[in-house]
C-alpha cells in the first residue's frame, strides 16, 4: 500500500468514526448541535478523500460538487420546517436513483473491461474498468450480484420515495391503496426481479437490468401506495433505512469501504427506529414494510355528542384559574409556525407561578422528533419538554391541557375502539385532564383521516382558528 493509499484509508477510518458520533450525538436534544458539526465535517473528509481517490476529471469532478453544494445549500434555504419530511424522502429518492445509475454504469464498465481482456488491450484502461479486468471470475460474479442488489434495492428507494414525497406534500391521497390480491402482486414483483437476476447472472445482458428497474420501481411505488397516511412516519424513517442498504450495495460495487460502513450505519439505524416507532404506534413492522399486509381495520364505534366552541376570554380564564397546563404541540402548530407564540404563552404562565410543560408524542407531527426541534428554535428549555411516557400519568391530576394542532396522538379511540385503525397505538391521555382546549383550524379529521371522539367530551373545548392567530390572541389576555 503507497502512501497515499494509506491517507485515504486513514481518512475514511476518522470519517467512519464521526459519523458513528454524530448518530450517537443525535439521541439527546443537548448534544445535536455538536453531533451535527460531527456530520458535516466527517462528509467533508469523505469527500476529499473519495476525489483524492479517483484522481483524474478534476475539473468535471469539481463542477459537480459545486452544483450539488449550491442545489442543497439552495434547497436548505427555501425549505420550511414542516417540509422536512418532504425533503428527506426526496433526498432519499436521490440516494436510490444514485444506485440505479451506478449499477448501471458497472454493467457497462464490465463490458469495457470484458473487450479489453479480449484484445489485450487492459494496460490502457483506467477507471473502474480497469478495477473489475484485475478481478478474478469469482469476483465478477460477487460484483453481479452487488449490482443487482444495488438496482433491486436503489429503484424500490427511488420510486417509494417520490410516492411518500407526494403523500407528505398532499399531492397524492393519504389513503391506503388497497388493489385485490395487492400482497400476491408484491411477492410476483419479487420473484420476476429474483429470475431476472438469475437470467442477468447467467450471462443475459443489459435488458435483464433495465428490466429488474422498472420491476422493483413498481413494486416500490406499489408498496408505499398501500400504507396510509398514519404510517407516513415509520415510512419516512423506513426509507432512510432503504437509502442506506442502497448506499451499501454502491460501497460494495465501488468497493468502497466508506460508503459500505455509512450505508449500513444508516440502514440499520433507520430500522432500528423504524421497529421502535413501530412499537410505539402499535403497528406491525412486518405490515409496514411490506405495504400494509393484513389491511385496515374498520371502525363500527359512533360518536356521539356534539362539539362546544369556546372563545379567547374563556380560554384565558380557565388559564388563570389553572395551577398545571399541559402544552400538546402538533403538526398544526409547525404549520401555523405557532411555536415562538406558544413559547412566549408558556414563559408567562410559568412568571404567574404556574406549572407549564409540553407532552409530546413519538410520532407527533410527520417526522420523528418534529416537535422536539420546533420547540427548541422558540427556545423552550429541555426540562419542560417530556415525552409520552413521563407525563400519561400527570393528566388525572392536570388542570388544562391545550391541544395545539394534533389530533390522531389524542385521540381516545386507540384504547376505546378495537375496530379503530388506529386501535392499540399508544396516545396521550389529556381527556383525564379538568379540562381540554383544542386549538385547530376546522372541524376536519386528522392525517390519517379518522374522526376523533375527544372533540366530543364534556371537559373539551374547541379553540378554533389559526394556530398563531389564537396563540397571539391569548397573549394579550395572560400579561
Amino acid at each position: 500500500m503507497s502512501s497515499h493509499e494509506g491517507l485515504i484509508s486513514a481518512a475514511y477510518v476518522v470519517a467512519a468514526v464521526l459519523f458513528i458520533l454524530a448518530l450517537g450525538g443525535l439521541s439527546g436534544q443537548e448534544k445535536a448541535k455538536r453531533a451535527i458539526w460531527y456530520g458535516i465535517i466527517g462528509m467533508l473528509l469523505a469527500v476529499v478523500a473519495t476525489v483524492s481517490a479517483a484522481g483524474g476529471q478534476w475539473i468535471l469532478m469539481s463542477i459537480m460538487i459545486a452544483l450539488g453544494g449550491l442545489g442543497g445549500w439552495s434547497v436548505a434555504n427555501r425549505v420550511q420546517m414542516t417540509q422536512m419530511p418532504e425533503l428527506m424522502a426526496g433526498f432519499h429518492s436521490l440516494v436510490g436513483l444514485a444506485a440505479v445509475f451506478i449499477g448501471i454504469n458497472a454493467h457497462l464498465e464490465l463490458g469495457v473491461a470484458k473487450s479489453a481482456i479480449e484484445l489485450g488491450t487492459v494496460a490502457e484502461l483506467t477507471g473502474f474498468a480497469a478495477t473489475i479486468a484485475a478481478k478474478t471470475p469469482v469476483e465478477i460474479s460477487i460484483l453481479k450480484v452487488e449490482m443487482v442488489l444495488s438496482l433491486f434495492i436503489g429503484a424500490i428507494t427511488f420510486t417509494g420515495s417520490l410516492i411518500a414525497y407526494g403523500k407528505l406534500a398532499e399531492r397524492l391521497s393519504s389513503s391506503p391503496l388497497t388493489l385485490p390480491g395487492r400482497h400476491v402482486l408484491n411477492l410476483a414483483a419479487i420473484v420476476v426481479c429474483v429470475w431476472l437476476g438469475y437470467l442477468y447472472f447467467t450471462g443475459a445482458g443489459l435488458w435483464t437490468l433495465l428490466l429488474i428497474t422498472v420491476v422493483a420501481g413498481a413494486l416500490g411505488c406499489h408498496l408505499i401506495l398501500g400504507i396510509g397516511g398514519a404510517d407516513m412516519p415509520v415510512v419516512v424513517s423506513m426509507l432512510n433505512s432503504y437509502s442506506g442498504w442502497a448506499a451499501a450495495a454502491i460501497g460494495f460495487t465501488l468497493s468502497n469501504d466508506l460508503l459500505i460502513v455509512t450505508g449500513a450505519l444508516v440502514g440499520s439505524s433507520g430500522a432500528i427506529l423504524s421497529y421502535i416507532m413501530c412499537k410505539g404506534m402499535n403497528r406491525s413492522f412486518t405490515s409496514v414494510i411490506l405495504g400494509g399486509w393484513g389491511g385496515e381495520a374498520e371502525s363500527s364505534a359512533s360518536i356521539g355528542g356534539e362539539m362546544r366552541e369556546a372563545d379567547v376570554d374563556s380560554v384565558a380564564q380557565e388559564l388563570d384559574d389553572a395551577d398545571s397546563v399541559v402544552i400538546v404541540p402538533g403538526y398544526g402548530m409547525a404549520v401555523a409556525k405557532a411555536q415562538g407564540a406558544v413559547s412566549e404563552l408558556s414563559k408567562r404562565l410559568r412568571a404567574k407561578g404556574k406549572t407549564v410543560r409540553f407532552a409530546i408524542h413519538p410520532v407527533a407531527g410527520r417526522l420523528p422528533g418534529h416537535m422536539n426541534v420546533l420547540l427548541a428554535e422558540a427556545k423552550v428549555p429541555y426540562d419542560y419538554v417530556l415525552e409520552m411516557d413521563e407525563i400519561n400519568h400527570d393528566f388525572p391530576q392536570t388542570d388544562v391541557v391545550i391541544v395545539i394542532g394534533a389530533n390522531d396522538i389524542v385521540n381516545p379511540s386507540a384504547q376505546d375502539d378495537p375496530g379503530s385503525p388506529i386501535a392499540g397505538m399508544p396516545v396521550l391521555e389529556v381527556w383525564k385532564a379538568r379540562t381540554v382546549f383544542v386549538c385547530k383550524r376546522g372541524r376536519g379529521t386528522g392525517y390519517s383521516g379518522i374522526e376523533n371522539p375527544l372533540f366530543f367530551k364534556e371537559n373539551t373545548q374547541m379553540f378554533y382558528g389559526d394556530a398563531k392567530a389564537s396563540i397571539d390572541g391569548l397573549l394579550q389576555k395572560v400579561s
